[in-house]
């Protein structure tokens, strides 16, 4: 697996309880990141954290400079782990996240992070058209309502429809408790 690395995408202070935009079911996804990204580190995968910036004027969550913008502790990154920093849902646009991963051989991508619809979406469909092999942790993923008009669609019903154009073109959709499994077969 020299080839894999772990991305793990905006798993912040800010989405989970008591931040300023939590998600739902950011406590679970938090806890099956956490059990990915020690499985990764038993294996010696690269460890790539992305975290979310806001820098428009008027943001509420994610503000430089506060606790919610901060990575949740039990997924918090260990020296010599790469921190990606951005301001875009994309993971790729305007970072050094695609030349990192080139710089090490990286083919494929084991992805987990927040918000499903969101930068979860847009990085692992760039992930595809940069030409990675993209495994999802679709449990180490959370989302939240949305609503349009007089429409409002749960945030498990998003996740799910997100997740479920993502698999099979742009990605491998699997469990965390799958991807542990794959990690700890010897080479």
């Amino acid at each position: 697996m020299t080839d894999t690395a772990l991305l793990l995408i905006d798993l912040q202070n800010d989405y989970c309880k008591g931040g300023s935009a939590p998600l739902v079911g950011s406590a679970e996804a938090v806890a099956q990141a956490a059990a990915l990204l020690g499985a990764a580190r038993t294996a010696g995968l690269p460890i790539f954290h992305v975290q979310h910036l806001s820098v428009r004027p008027g943001a509420t969550f994610f503000v430089p400079g506060t606790a919610g913008v901060e990575i949740h502790a039990a997924v918090a990154p260990r020296a010599g782990e790469a921190l990606v920093e951005k301001n875009f849902p994309n993971s790729f646009r305007a970072t050094t996240l695609l030349e990192s991963l080139q710089a090490k051989g990286i083919k494929h991508l084991i992805v987990a992070g927040m918000m499903t619809h969101m930068c979860v979406d847009s990085s692992v469909r760039a992930a595809f058209d940069h030409g990675f092999k993209v495994t999802l942790a679709h449990d180490a993923c959370a989302t939240k309502d949305l609503a349009r008009g007089t429409t409002s669609v749960p945030a498990g019903t998003v996740h799910d429809a997100f997740i479920a154009a993502l698999h099979g073109l742009f990605c491998d959709a699997r469990t965390s408790a799958e991807i542990v499994a794959t990690l700890a077969k010897p080479a």
